[in-house]
């Protein structure tokens, strides 16, 4: 009887003639990739040592490129320069606050948002605020004997305002959110003492360094004098502004959020009881009147600054009322020419001058 064939090698011998030559392989490749880099290093060391004028740091070969290079630095430093200069000569109100967060905190602010609303709200409550203490603990006799002090208020501020020489001042709010807001004082009427720009930090300002902000402005202005007119410019859109960072005026949230109802209480004290008309607060930067939300917002500031008699103005700029608006605070000239280079990355601030 025949012997059985032999059974032929089983697989596993061949997989590891596979495996050892993958792992030769790459120690070869790992190999001369080193050899190239000790290679690289040394030549780079001989050129160190025998060639010093090839170096970076040398003066002696100019650095060659397709832009000049005093051009190259221009273009790229301009805008950042120019800003860094302004911010040192022009503070902004609320700037010197800057609060650190966690990330946990950042995370829950973030998750805590409203998914119908473009801007996460605050999770933190009114008590637990430093600003909000100081704003209730300010506005605390805003509704006692209010309607008592009225009259003698108003003969204050009419003795404060007697003079043919007295102007109305015109409170000029602004945003640093708006883009290219450091330039924004310097394009205002140059023939009208009376207008008072405020640039205020977006996003670590707070309604309390705003209202005392405004209140030092008009006693230097003229101890005792109140606001005539006064203009906000800032981000919004078509039933909302935006104020500051996490507060987002809509017309259910000055009814609901304790410390922008108490922002607008203690804003419609610093408005005129002398006036004649009605005082106006005009609002730049957005359309607010673009849905019906908009003039529901307007109507619920009205029922807040009561017994102030305010009005809300936010027309398109390019509009009739827009131009008249923008002439009672802007040179139209200075302003126009800002308009059309507010999203540019090059500013030439000589041209604004």
């Amino acid at each position: 009887m025949s012997a059985p064939p032999a059974a032929p090698p089983p697989p596993r011998a061949n997989m590891g003639t596979a495996v050892s030559k993958r792992k030769t392989l790459r120690n070869e490749a790992m190999s001369s990739v080193a050899a190239k880099v000790r290679a690289a290093r040394a030549f780079g060391e001989y050129l160190s040592q025998n060639h010093p004028e090839g170096r970076n740091g040398s003066d002696d070969v100019p650095i060659r490129t397709w832009f000049p290079k005093e051009n190259l630095f221009s273009f790229q430093t301009a805008t950042t320069t120019m800003q860094a200069n302004f911010r040192k000569h022009l503070r902004m109100v609320g700037s010197r606050r800057v609060k650190a967060q966690t990330f946990a905190e950042r995370r829950e602010r973030s998750f805590s948002r409203s998914w119908s609303d473009p801007t996460p709200i605050k999770a933190d409550s009114f008590h637990d605020s430093r600003e909000s203490h100081d704003l209730q603990d300010s506005c605390g006799t805003l509704d006692g004997d209010f309607d008592l002090n009225w009259e003698a208020e108003k003969e204050l501020e009419a003795v404060a305002c007697d003079g043919e020489d007295f102007i109305p001042p015109k409170i000029m709010l602004i945003s640093s959110k708006v883009p290219k807001a450091e330039y924004v004082p310097t394009i205002i009427r140059r023939d009208d003492p009376s207008i008072i720009p405020i640039l205020y930090d977006h996003e670590h300002a707070t309604f309390d360094d705003i209202l005392e902000e405004i209140e030092k402005k008009l006693n230097i202005y003229r101890k005792g004098c109140k606001i005539w007119k006064m203009l906000i410019f800032c981000q919004g859109g078509p039933g909302h502004l935006y104020l500051l960072k996490n507060k987002v005026a809509t017309f259910a949230k000055v009814e609901k959020e304790e410390d922008m109802i108490l922002f607008w209480k203690r804003l419609s004290r610093l408005m005129s009881k002398v006036n004649p008309e009605p005082n106006i607060i005009h609002i730049m930067g957005c359309y607010v009147l673009g849905n019906p939300n908009g003039e529901k917002l307007f109507q619920n500031l009205k029922n807040l600054m009561n017994p102030y008699r305010v009005a809300f103005e936010s027309p398109l700029e390019l509009s009739a009322q827009g131009k008249q608006m923008i002439e009672t605070y802007f040179d139209f000239r200075l302003y126009r020419l800002w308009k059309t280079r507010q999203h540019s990355k090059l500013l030439d601030y000589d041209d604004i001058l």
